[in-house]
């Protein structure tokens, strides 16, 4: 995990007869700027010359914060270091906490009906439609029904699988069956659940991970964890979890200012930056990111993930009792 205070950017450029090739690269650093400059320059320096024997090499790298991109790291205000764990202000204003080693997954209770089925069922419906009808009645009544009826199909469709899942004890319960299913065949985890806006998040602390391990593949997909931020912590080789809430569920409904999509910003600008997170953490202190629900699993405690745990928990207030933002 990489998450540098310097940032700079160098641009190189070479002709070869009429074409000029200009390539763009950023460089980072903890100690300073000159030296981040440095690094921006050599990279750059060295995608020139990796140019000249692929000529797919990218021309410049894309200037976000938190994208995944290889070789780049995260690009946030670092608000706070505790031991290997860094705390950061994202492009939209909120804190977030950047881990190494201590695994963290949020689940979304978002009603996804399956799309294959929905999509299949609406077709075959449609289909029969036209082929009860054609003959029978005008054509453009024929198709004018089978399109009403596809429509009902996949609305049917979702009311059953709503049915369904209602049955099954709804989406969080669903969840957590999942979470328990994982549990009961590795005995030596303990897991937290929290309750998020969205969903769940889960937080393991029996011990530490790397984002690359196996097992944490294997538990990202049998508790059915958000896929872009599994993407994320491969890319970035970090977990990550958000500990304060989203601007626009605590009534600021404008974007942090001035609104830069990156890290870092000018003097000028900074002014106008912490004048909004002032007026933000003003409002965050009333609202919870997070709200624990119960710890799972019959392993122990490692005391760094409990440290981490507890540094978590505390910036989210999660056993405090507050609105969910």
């Amino acid at each position: 995990m990489i998450i540098p205070r310097y940032w700079a950017e160098s641009t190189v450029q070479k002709r070869t007869g009429n074409q000029q090739m200009t390539i763009r690269r950023f460089g980072w650093s903890d100690v300073s700027q000159m030296e981040a400059q440095r690094h921006a320059d050599q990279r750059a320096s060295e995608a020139l010359a990796a140019s000249a024997i692929n000529s797919s090499v990218p021309r410049r790298e894309p200037k976000r914060a938190y994208n995944g991109a290889d070789g780049v790291p995260i690009r946030e205000e670092v608000v706070e270091q505790r031991g290997s764990s860094i705390v950061t202000r994202n492009a939209y204003g909120s804190l977030c906490l950047n881990t190494p080693d201590v695994l963290f997954a949020d689940i979304d209770l978002e009603f996804n009906p399956p799309v294959a089925l929905s999509i299949s069922t609406a077709i075959a419906t449609a289909v029969a439609a036209l082929f009860l009808l054609w003959g029978h009645a005008h054509w453009g009544i024929v198709v004018l029904s089978a399109a009403g009826f596809f429509l009902l199909a996949l609305a049917l469709v979702e009311f059953a699988y709503r049915k369904v899942v209602d049955f099954g004890g709804g989406l969080e319960r669903r969840a957590l069956r999942r979470v328990r299913n994982f549990l009961n065949n590795n005995r030596d985890w303990k897991v937290r659940v929290y309750r998020t806006p969205a969903g769940l998040r889960l937080l393991a602390v029996h011990r530490r991970f790397s984002p690359h391990e196996p097992i944490v593949a294997e538990f990202f997909k049998a508790v059915a964890a958000d896929p872009v931020y599994v993407r994320m912590c491969l890319k970035q080789n970090c977990f990550r979890a958000r500990v304060s809430p989203k601007p626009w569920r605590i009534g600021i409904p404008e974007r942090i200012k001035p609104y830069r999509r990156v890290w870092p910003y000018t003097e000028e600008e900074m002014q106008a930056r912490e004048k909004w997170v002032a007026a933000y953490e003003r409002l965050a202190q009333s609202f919870a990111s997070c709200q624990f629900v119960e710890s799972l699993g019959m392993g122990h405690t490692d005391v760094a993930a409990r440290s981490v745990q507890e540094h978590h928990d505390h910036l989210c207030q999660a056993n405090v009792s507050l609105p969910l933002a």
